[in-house]
């Protein structure tokens, strides 16, 4: 009797489970770029999160453009790419990477707008001290590596190095997208504008007071790890924090605006840098 009371129950329990809607690891939520920077090494180890960047196609750069060296606050130093205005000029757009570090894809990115912004000086911020990765695991290693205290410090250094009379935009993809954000808080009075494409919104209320600029988010429905709701979300912080917020939503999944990705969409990265180009044009009067 007790052999047929476990046979039953052991079926039942199987049946339970096979009637039960099975979770697929890929389709739960991924704790993409909204998770707390301190908690970016669980991110960057997570599998799911992985398979939303595929490895950047080979490509080189060769243009303007040249590799600086500034100090940090915390003794040591950091690495930039440095478009330098022909003009003498304070103004400044800081570029943040995506999670592959600072290549060739980044600083092209950084001469398109330097190209199409009238006397600004654009500088590409090296995030991870030179490391540079071509496959999602390696940049996960990266990106678990670089603790919270050290991004500010190169944050901060980058800030410092424009100068206390620079005038500030920044703009960053998915990891550089939270970037970009921390670093428009950082800058203070100094902050014209910021533009982030699919990162983690600071969700700090208090945070978001201290910001003296508004923020230009660029995002997609479509996308898992920064969800419509957690945009939404960030829309109404910004509101208590009483600043401004324009969001613009493409039906897109993450990463769209990059042509490595497998969901690269042509017509919404166009219409979103024209938007993103706009916009730093009347913030910097450039």
């Amino acid at each position: 009797m007790k052999i047929i009371f476990i046979t039953g129950l052991s079926f039942f329990m199987s049946l339970f489970a096979y009637l039960k809607p099975a979770e697929k690891f890929q389709e739960r939520k991924i704790p993409v770029c909204h998770t707390p920077a301190n908690d970016m090494a669980l991110m960057a180890a997570d599998p799911a999160f992985q398979k939303l960047h595929a490895s950047p196609l080979p490509f080189t750069y060769i243009g303007a453009g040249e590799m600086i060296k500034f100090s940090t606050p915390d003794g040591q130093s950091a690495n930039g790419f440095l478009l330098k205005s022909k003009k003498a000029s304070d103004k400044w757009l800081l570029v943040y990477q995506e999670w592959w570090g600072l290549n060739d894809n980044i600083k092209q990115q950084a001469e398109m707008f330097y190209n199409d912004l009238k006397d600004v000086n654009v500088l590409a911020v090296d995030m991870y001290d030179g490391k540079v990765a071509t496959e999602p695991a390696e940049a996960g290693k990266l990106m678990q590596a670089a603790s919270k205290d050290r991004l500010a410090s190169i944050q901060k250094g980058a800030i410092a190095y424009a100068g206390p009379k620079a005038e500030f935009a920044s703009v960053g993809w998915c990891f550089g997208g939270m970037l970009s954000l921390q670093s428009a808080i950082m800058e203070g009075k100094q902050a014209k504008g910021c533009v982030m494409y699919y990162g983690r919104p600071e969700q700090d209320v208090e945070k978001l007071r201290t910001l003296n600029t508004d923020v230009l988010g660029i995002f997609g429905s479509q996308d898992k790890g920064i969800t419509p709701e957690s945009v939404k979300q960030f829309e109404e912080n910004m509101q208590k924090a009483g600043k401004k917020v324009t969001i613009k939503m493409y039906d897109a999944g993450h990463g769209f605006a990059n042509p490595s990705n497998p969901v690269y969409n042509k017509e919404a990265t166009a219409d979103a840098y024209k938007l993103s180009l706009n916009y730093l044009k009347d913030k910097l009067k450039a």
